[in-house]
């Protein structure tokens, strides 16, 4: 079906029937690759600009090397996030060059596509991290900015108990596009953020935090409950969403969305 699809297409190019940008729409709308326990999407780059991601959590390591390697054969780069050791040993005897980031728990093969963009239009992503605990969220969220075509700033260990600590760094906070803030605790960090900078913020709550935390619920709830404008929240933990988003925004701000 996909072949035929694909044929269709290309002879109604071919015969002046379809434009190029007709047929672009068309693909990208094309079916997905069916493995029987997974429905891979091949096309959501040409959709979205990014390639499909794989959630590693509650699948076998053998469920996530057959996705992993059925994704990185088209050349595309993939992620797959809330991976385990045993995950990636899995992934490793299909996919050789795949590496893995341990303190995010990110499995990255780094494919062709998409094409970088120039340093120029490149976005620029700061990734805010309240307290070390709060790390292993952070990365993932700057790892994802940076696979997607980000330059990411890190600033650790800027939390609101010590505020002067986040202070010193406000040049490097007014050249970023974008501002990733990764909260525990209180979750009160990205509130002070948005009432000093401009840019858009991206909260992430983290389940770091004492009993009355409620595993980042009570972050989640004050971030969602913030007075500053300008916040978007992700869910708790959500490191690959925020920078999935923040690359999103980045690139509206340069000019550079890749499915146009």
């Amino acid at each position: 079906m996909l072949l035929q699809r694909l044929r269709q297409v290309l002879q109604r190019v071919q015969s002046g029937e379809l434009s190029v940008e007709e047929a672009l729409q068309q693909l990208r709308a094309l079916p997905f690759e069916e493995l029987g326990f997974a429905k891979i999407d091949h096309h959501r780059l040409l959709r979205r600009g990014f390639p499909e991601a794989v959630y590693c959590l509650h699948k076998t390591p053998e469920q996530v090397q057959k996705i992993v390697a059925a994704m990185a054969q088209t050349g595309v780069t993939v992620l797959a996030t809330k991976a385990s050791p045993a995950h990636f040993e899995a992934v490793q005897q299909t996919v050789p060059q795949a590496r893995y980031h341990e303190l995010a728990r990110l499995i990255a093969v780094e494919g062709k596509e998409p094409t970088p963009l120039p340093p120029d239009r490149q976005p620029h992503i700061a990734v805010l991290c309240a307290g070390t605990a709060d790390l292993p969220v952070a990365e993932e969220a700057a790892l994802t900015a940076e696979y997607a075509g980000c330059q990411v700033s890190r600033l650790v260990d800027v939390g609101v108990a010590g505020i002067h600590r986040l202070l010193e760094h406000k040049a490097v906070l007014e050249r970023a596009d974008v501002l990733i803030v990764v909260a525990g605790m209180e979750g009160a960090l990205p509130s002070v953020v948005a009432g000093l900078m401009w840019q858009p913020v991206i909260a992430v709550p983290t389940s770091v935090g004492y009993g009355a935390s409620f595993h980042g619920l009570s972050a989640l709830l004050t971030m969602l409950n913030a007075c500053a404008p300008g916040i978007a929240v992700v869910n708790i933990d959500n490191g690959f969403g925020a920078g999935y988003l923040a690359a999103l925004i980045g690139r509206m701000a340069k000019g550079a969305i890749a499915p146009r």
